[in-house]
C-alpha cells in the first residue's frame, strides 16, 4: 500500500519535472523572440528618427514653397 503510494508520487514528480522543462523551453523561446522583436523596434524608430530629421541644407520649416 504505502509503495502503491510512492509509486504514484514517483510518477507525478516525473510528469512535473517535464512540465518544468517544457515550461523552461518555452519560455527561453519566447524571450529570444522578445529580443528579436525589441532589434526589430529599435531598428525602426531609428529608421523613423532618420526620416524625421531635416535635409542637409536647411530648416525645412522656414523654406519659401517653390512658388514663390
Amino acid at each position: 500500500m504505502i509503495e502503491d503510494r510512492l509509486t504514484e508520487i514517483e510518477v507525478k514528480l516525473t510528469y512535473q519535472e517535464d512540465t518544468v522543462q517544457e515550461l523552461n523551453l518555452l519560455v527561453y523561446q519566447q524571450q529570444k523572440r522578445i529580443e528579436q522583436l525589441e532589434k526589430i523596434c529599435e531598428s525602426l524608430l531609428d529608421h523613423i528618427r532618420s526620416m524625421a530629421q531635416p535635409a542637409a541644407g536647411g530648416n525645412l520649416a522656414n523654406e519659401r514653397p517653390p512658388h514663390y
